[in-house]
């Protein structure tokens, strides 16, 4: 009666532990089958690390392929303070170089973050201090290239094309008004770091950065310079406190040129207010028929409205 007993006992026994080993031998299969992706996701976040990459802001040209708007690269500085060994070397070297205090480079060397930007004294850095800070050699500090708007001809065309701001971020302008499109999507290199941020030896990953679309315009080049040129004569003869001309194709109503004074600097718009670039007056102001001069060029067929304003 003992054994029997004993017996079922045992027999109960294995069952439950034959039980608990197929749960455990499924909770493993969904781990390592069904759910492996979901995992390995949430994992390679934890351990992996970004670099950003800055994409090309697409280029602006004028009808026949001049560049109006293209980018010049950068260099940015970029730190990862967990991989920072000496903090105060560290930050009194940045501080020397960027020509900022040392507590605040402390400050951003010591942050509780996986990556820190230095904004904005370690941004659009030249090629002199670049060079200084690459020299140094330091743990956790990285140069990355980013893009910079450029205007080779500064204030040409400046209320139409706008400006960006540090961010290459469109605040005006065609580059406000098209900036989902003139905007790339970032890339990046990423590598691989343990639970302290410690950098492992594993091969990093380049993902190139997409970028943005380019735009041309039916604005003529030459026709707008032409323009420019008049209405800083027509300034400076007249004394005036403002001007405008516009150019059309009367035969499709394209715009060939159009400008107005005072006009602005795209590269240097801190210095101006905001009057002098939100004041496109060809498309702002409104004006009398009878106060314009009305010209027709022999050798093209574009009529050219000017306004002087006293």
């Amino acid at each position: 009666m003992f054994l029997k007993k004993m017996n079922a006992r045992m027999k109960f026994v294995l069952v439950v532990l034959l039980f608990l080993f197929l749960v455990i031998i499924g909770k493993v299969f969904y781990i390592q089958v069904i759910s492996y992706d979901k995992l390995n996701h949430f994992a390679t976040s934890l351990w992996s690390r970004n670099l950003p990459l800055e994409a090309n802001r697409g280029i602006i040209y004028d009808r026949n392929g001049v560049v109006l708007a293209g980018n010049i690269t950068t260099t940015s500085l970029v730190l990862i303070p967990n991989q920072i060994v000496d903090k105060e070397k560290t930050a009194a070297s940045l501080a020397n170089i960027l020509g900022v205090s040392y507590e605040d480079m402390y400050g951003h060397v010591s942050k509780r973050t996986s990556m820190e930007r230095v904004h904005p004294e370690g941004r659009r850095l030249s090629n002199e201090i670049a060079d200084q800070i690459s020299s140094l050699k330091l743990p956790g500090v990285y140069l990355v290239k980013e893009a910079k708007r450029e205007y080779p001809y500064d204030t040409f065309l400046s209320h139409t094309l706008g400006f960006v701001g540090i961010d290459n971020q469109g605040l005006s302008g065609l580059e406000l008004i098209y900036d989902e499109y003139l905007t790339g999507s970032y890339g990046a290199i990423k590598y691989f770091s343990d639970a302290k941020g410690n950098r492992l030896n594993l091969s990093q990953v380049y993902e190139k950065p997409q970028d943005g679309m380019n735009m041309t315009l039916t604005i003529d080049f030459e026709l707008q310079e032409a323009l420019e040129r008049e209405l800083d004569n027509a300034m400076s003869l007249y004394q005036s406190d403002q001007a405008f001309g516009l150019a059309m194709d009367p035969n499709s109503g394209a715009i060939l040129a159009i400008s107005s004074r005072p006009n602005f600097s795209p590269t240097n718009y801190q210095d101006y207010t905001t009057e002098e670039i939100n004041r496109n007056l060809p498309i702002w102001m409104t004006y009398e028929p009878g106060s314009t001069f009305k010209m027709e060029a022999p050798h093209f067929r574009h009529r050219i409205l000017i306004d002087f304003i006293e």
